[in-house]
């Protein structure tokens, strides 16, 4: 991608991989938007969320409204990082339709961390009260499940993030 042309990056990882984490440090390093699920979630519908069906249904919602604002930001000749879980092809499609409304450069970082890893950062991040939403061991795996990682035929440009050993 040409220096400065506009960016959208996107993040696929399990819950506590470091997604949140990645997504501030590209924000600061490349002066992009940083767009938040999480925090959208949690200012827009801060009763609803209580199950893994209202996610969901919220983050539809908000897909919905943030997709052509995202867009317009890229073609306005800003970049974005989209700290919304790429973790299913389903959402790589709705991140897809972003990209085929702008011109933008894109990554999809994909972040390679092991389960026991990302529930080790879970339980910590729980204790310590700090994100909007506590995710069980069992929501963990009941998402987990789905988790689907990005194939060469979806035609993204993926950056892999491993996890080092120990994580």
């Amino acid at each position: 991608m040409p220096p400065g042309s506009p960016t959208l990056h996107m993040l696929c990882g399990k819950i506590a991989a470091g997604k949140s984490t990645l997504a501030a440090d590209l924000a600061r390093r490349d002066g992009a938007i940083l767009v938040s699920e999480d925090d959208w979630l949690a200012a827009l519908f801060p009763e609803e969320m209580r199950t893994i069906a209202d996610y969901v249904r919220c983050a539809a919602r908000l897909r919905r409204a943030m997709g052509p604002h995202v867009a317009a930001i890229l073609n306005g000749g800003g970049s974005v990082v989209l700290d919304f879980q790429a973790n299913t092809v389903a959402a790589r499609d709705w991140m897809r339709d972003i990209l085929d409304r702008s011109a933008a450069a894109h990554v999809l970082h994909v972040l390679d961390v092991p389960d026991a890893v990302c529930l080790a950062r879970l339980r910590a991040r729980n204790a310590g009260g700090d994100h909007p939403f506590e995710v069980s061991e069992a929501q963990f795996r009941q998402i987990t499940a789905h988790f689907v990682p990005p194939s060469a035929a979806e035609g993204f440009n993926v950056q892999w993030h491993r996890a080092a050993p120990g994580g």
